[in-house]
C-alpha cells in the first residue's frame, strides 16, 4: 500500500556481507523539518512565555529603564539612592569578568535598573488587578457613567499596556469572590418564593435558616481556605463533578451544536469547503499556540479569561469508571476523519509546511472516492462514545489497550480534532420551515456513530458543504467555540475564496501521500457491545423533539427601542410562553459568565422572578391597561438584568451553594437544605449564543452573514432546553428542545408560543391608543 511505504523512513535487507540498509532521503527530510517545526514552536512557546511573564513590560521598557540609570550616572545624579553601590559591594571579586571597576559599575546598573523594571511590573499588575475588582459600571443606566467610573476606564486603558497576548492579562485578573452565606441564602429565598405555596416556602425558609446557622458557617470555612489558595474556587470541581464524573451519555445530555452561516453559500463542494475550513482552523491553531488572538475584552477595556482557549486543540475526554479525564496535547499534526463507516488519519502537514487549502480538499475528496467497506465492528464503532461511560471504560480497557486497536484508537484521541463526513444533505431553507430543525438534529446526534462526541469538537461537513460543530462541553463554554468559529467562517467567505467552480483556489499536490485507512480487529464480543451501546444511542437520540426556527418580525432593533436590554426581552418572553404552555412557572437557568475572574467558566442568572411572574400573570389576565403592563414589564427586566449583573460579578447562588454542597460531602456532613436545593429540576433551561465576538462581520456591510447559533438538548425529562441568537437588527434564531417521552412537553408547541409572546410585548410599546 502506497501509505505504508511513505510511513516507513527506511528499508533493509539482510544480505551475506551484513545487513544493507537503504535510506529513503525523502522521509528523512520530512523527518528533519518536522523536528525544525517542532523546535521553533518551542522557541516561540519561551518566548511568548517570558513576554507574558513581563506584561505590560517589555524589552524596551527595560532598555529605558537601563539608559535612564546609565544616563543619570554620567549626569553625577544617583538615582539609586546609594542602592548600586551596595549591588557593587556585594559583586564576588576575582579575575573573572567582574575584575574591571566599569563593569562591576555597569553590571551593578543592569540589576538595579531590572530590580526597578520588575518592581514597575509587579505594581502595575496590582494595581491593574485592583480596578479590575471594580464592577460598579455594570450597574450604571446606559448613558449615564459617572465621574469616578470614566476615570477608572482611563487608569485601565493607561496600565493595560498597547498589543496585549491572548494570556497577558491572567495574572492580573482578579479571583473569583466567594459570597457570604447569609447573602447567598437570602437571594436563594428570593428565586423561590414565588414557585411555592406558603407552606413549602415556610419549611424551606426554616431549612434555610438551620443551615445558615449550624452548617454553612464551618462549610464557608473551608471554601474561603480555598479561594485564597486556587485560582478560582469553583471551576475544577465544576469541570470535575458536573461534567467529567457524570455517566450519563454525553451525546444529547451534554454536548452541544453550531450551525454555519446560513443565509449565505460559498460552495456546494464537500471536500473544497471542508479544504478552506480545515485550513482556517489550523491558522487559528497556530495564533492560538503563538499568542496572537487579542484577548476578549468588555467594553473593549476590561480583559475576560482565555484559560479556557488552552485545549481548543489536541484534546480528548478518556472514559474512565467513576470518572473520565481530559488528554490533552501540546500539538497534533493530523486529524481523524469518518466517512461511510471507515476511519482515516490525515495528515496536515508536509514536512514543517501546512497543507494548502487545495491540497486538504484533494485529501478529502480521496477519502471520498475511496471504495474500500468498513472493517467488522467498524462502521459504529464511535457509538461507544455516544452512550454510557462505566460501559465505554469498560470496553476500552478490554479491547483497545494493545495492537491494531490501540493504534488505532491513538491515532483517534491524539487528533488535533475529528472530522465527519456526511452522506446526507442539510441546508436551512426560509421556504420549509422543518429544514432548520433536520440540519440541527443532524449535528446534535447524527446517526449515533458518525460523530466522536469524546474529542473536543467535530467537525461536520455534509454532502452539499454545509458545516456545522457538535462539542464536547467539559473542557470549555460556548463562547470559546464561537470565537474560533467566528474566524474560520470569516476567513472562508472573506480571505481564502474559491474558483468559479466551486473549488479551492491554487493547484493540487499529486504526489502527497493519500490518507492512512486506520485498521481494527474487533472480536464479535466488542461488537455486540457497540451494537447495543447504539441501541442506547439510538434511544435517546429518537426521543429528542427539536424545533428550530427563525423569528423575523424584528430582533434586537426594535427591543433596544424598548429601552431595555434583549437578553431581558428574550427571556421575559420565554415566562410568558412557559406559562401559557404549562400554566404554571417553573425554575428556570439561564447561564452567564464569570470571566472577568480568573478561571471563571459560568453561573445561573435565576430568570423566573417574582417580578416576571407578576408581569406575565398581568398579560394573561387580559384585564391590565398597556401602561401599566409596560411598567410591570420594565420592573422584570430590571431585576433580571440585576440578576445577570450579580452573576457576572461572583454574587450569584448556584455555584456558591454547589461548592458549599462539595465541601460538605468531603466532610461527610449532612445537609437536607442543600441536599434539596442541588436536586431542584431545571424545566427551562436556557442559553444565548455569543456573536460578533472579533468583529471579523460588519452586520450593516454583510447582512446575510449570519449564523443560526447553536442547542442542546434539554436538563430535564419533561422540560425544555432553549437556546437563542439574536442574530442582528432584524432576526432572532431560536433551538427549542423537549422529549417525545415526556406527555407534558412539545417543542413545536412551546416553539409557536415563544413567537407569540414576542410580538405580544412588543405590542405593549408601539403607539398608545386611546385605551391604553
Amino acid at each position: 500500500m502506497a501509505e505504508a511505504h511513505q510511513a516507513v523512513a527506511f528499508q533493509f535487507t539482510v544480505t551475506p556481507e551484513g545487513v544493507d540498509f537503504r535510506l529513503s532521503r525523502e522521509a528523512l527530510k520530512h523527518i528533519y523539518l518536522s523536528g525544525i517545526n517542532s523546535w521553533k514552536k518551542r522557541l516561540i512557546r519561551i518566548k511568548n512565555g517570558i513576554l507574558r511573564g513581563v506584561y505590560p513590560g517589555s524589552p524596551t521598557s527595560w532598555l529605558f529603564v537601563v539608559m535612564t540609570t546609565l544616563g543619570s550616572s554620567y549626569c553625577n545624579v544617583d538615582i539609586s539612592m546609594g542602592l548600586v553601590c551596595f549591588i557593587q559591594r556585594w559583586l564576588p571579586e576575582g579575575c573573572g569578568p567582574y575584575r574591571s571597576p566599569q563593569t562591576r559599575t555597569l553590571l551593578s546598573m543592569a540589576i538595579f535598573s531590572t530590580g526597578v523594571w520588575m518592581t514597575g511590573i509587579l505594581f502595575v499588575r496590582q494595581t491593574l488587578k485592583l480596578l479590575l475588582s471594580y464592577h460598579g459600571w455594570l450597574f450604571e443606566m446606559h448613558g449615564q457613567t459617572s465621574h469616578f467610573t470614566r476615570v477608572w476606564a482611563m487608569c485601565v486603558r493607561l496600565l493595560s499596556g498597547q498589543r496585549p497576548m491572548l494570556y497577558s492579562f491572567q495574572t492580573s485578573l482578579p479571583k473569583l469572590p466567594v459570597p457570604s452565606v447569609s447573602a447567598t441564602i437570602h437571594r436563594y429565598l428570593e428565586s423561590v418564593q414565588h414557585l411555592l405555596d406558603d407552606e413549602e416556602y415556610y419549611r424551606m425558609e426554616m431549612l434555610a435558616k438551620e443551615f445558615q446557622e449550624k452548617t454553612a458557617p464551618r462549610l464557608q470555612k473551608y471554601l474561603v481556605l480555598k479561594s485564597w489558595w486556587a485560582a478560582n474556587y469553583v471551576s475544577d470541581w465544576w469541570e470535575e463533578y458536573v461534567y467529567l464524573r457524570g455517566r450519563t451519555p454525553l451525546m444529547v445530555n451534554s454536548n452541544y451544536y453550531v450551525m454555519d452561516l446560513v443565509l449565505v453559500k460559498n460552495t456546494d463542494v464537500q471536500a473544497a469547503r471542508l479544504g478552506n475550513i480545515v485550513h482556517a482552523m489550523i491558522m487559528y491553531r497556530r495564533k492560538l499556540d503563538r499568542e496572537e488572538i487579542k484577548p476578549v475584552m468588555a467594553l473593549g477595556i476590561v480583559p475576560m479569561c482565555s484559560y479556557q482557549m488552552e485545549r481548543m486543540f489536541n484534546t480528548t475526554r478518556i472514559p474512565g469508571k467513576d470518572t473520565d479525564v481530559l488528554q490533552h496535547l501540546t500539538d497534533s499534526r493530523h486529524v481523524a476523519v469518518y466517512h461511510k463507516g471507515r476511519f482515516f488519519k490525515l495528515w496536515l502537514y508536509e514536512g514543517s509546511r501546512l497543507l494548502k487549502p487545495r491540497d486538504l480538499e484533494t485529501q478529502f475528496q480521496r477519502i471520498l472516492d475511496d471504495p474500500s467497506p468498513p472493517q467488522p465492528g467498524e462502521e459504529r464503532l464511535a457509538a461507544l462514545t455516544a452512550a454510557g461511560r462505566v460501559e465505554w471504560a469498560q470496553v476500552r480497557q478490554a479491547f483497545f489497550g494493545s495492537g491494531k486497536n490501540k493504534a488505532a484508537l491513538d491515532a483517534i484521541e491524539r487528533a488535533a480534532f475529528f472530522v465527519a463526513l456526511d452522506e446526507e444533505s442539510h441546508r436551512y431553507d426560509p421556504e420549509d420551515e422543518a429544514s432548520l430543525s433536520l440540519y440541527g438534529k443532524a449535528l446534535l446526534h447524527g446517526s449515533c456513530y458518525n460523530r466522536w462526541f469524546d474529542k473536543s469538537f467535530t467537525l461536520i461537513a455534509f454532502k452539499n458543504g454545509q458545516l456545522g460543530l457538535n462539542t464536547e462541553h467539559a473542557w470549555a463554554d460556548a463562547p470559546i467555540i464561537g470565537h474560533l468559529w467566528e474566524f474560520v467562517l470569516g476567513t472562508d467567505s472573506f480571505d481564502l475564496g474559491y474558483s468559479e467552480t466551486g473549488h479551492c483556489l491554487g493547484k493540487p499536490n499529486p504526489v502527497l501521500a493519500p490518507p492512512q485507512r486506520l485498521q481494527w480487529d474487533i472480536p464479535e464480543q466488542c461488537q455486540a457491545v457497540i451494537e447495543s451501546s447504539y441501541q442506547v444511542a439510538k434511544a435517546l437520540a429518537d426521543d429528542v423533539e427539536l424545533y428550530c426556527f427563525q423569528f423575523l418580525p424584528f430582533g434586537k432593533g426594535l427591543i433596544k427601542k424598548c429601552r431595555t436590554s434583549p437578553d431581558a426581552f428574550v427571556q421575559i418572553a420565554l415566562q410568558l410562553a412557559y406559562f401559557r404552555d404549562r400554566g404554571k412557572f417553573c425554575l428556570t437557568y439561564e447561564a452567564s459568565m464569570t470571566r472577568m475572574f480568573r478561571e471563571g467558566r459560568t453561573e445561573t442568572v435565576r430568570s423566573c422572578t417574582c417580578e416576571s411572574t407578576a408581569f406575565v400573570q398581568a398579560m394573561v389576565q387580559g384585564r391590565h391597561l398597556k401602561a401599566d403592563l409596560r411598567d410591570l414589564f420594565r420592573k422584570a427586566a430590571e431585576k433580571h438584568q440585576n440578576a445577570c449583573r450579580l452573576a457576572m460579578t461572583g454574587a450569584g447562588i448556584d455555584r456558591h451553594l454547589f461548592c458549599l454542597y462539595v465541601v460538605s460531602k468531603f466532610l461527610g456532613v449532612s445537609s437536607p437544605f442543600l441536599a434539596e436545593v442541588l436536586s431542584e429540576p431545571w424545566r427551562l433551561s436556557t442559553s444565548q449564543t455569543a456573536q460578533f465576538q472579533i468583529r471579523m462581520f460588519d452586520p450593516n456591510k454583510y447582512p446575510n452573514h449570519l449564523g443560526a447559533g447553536g442547542g442542546f438538548g434539554p436538563v430535564a425529562n419533561d422540560g425544555y432546553g432553549v437556546s437563542y441568537m439574536i442574530a442582528g437588527e432584524n432576526t432572532i434564531f431560536f433551538h427549542v428542545s423537549s422529549k417525545f417521552s415526556s406527555s407534558e412537553t412539545n417543542a413545536q408547541r412551546f416553539g409557536n408560543h415563544i413567537r407569540q409572546a414576542l410580538l405580544d410585548i412588543a405590542d405593549l410599546f408601539q403607539v398608545p391608543k386611546a385605551d391604553s
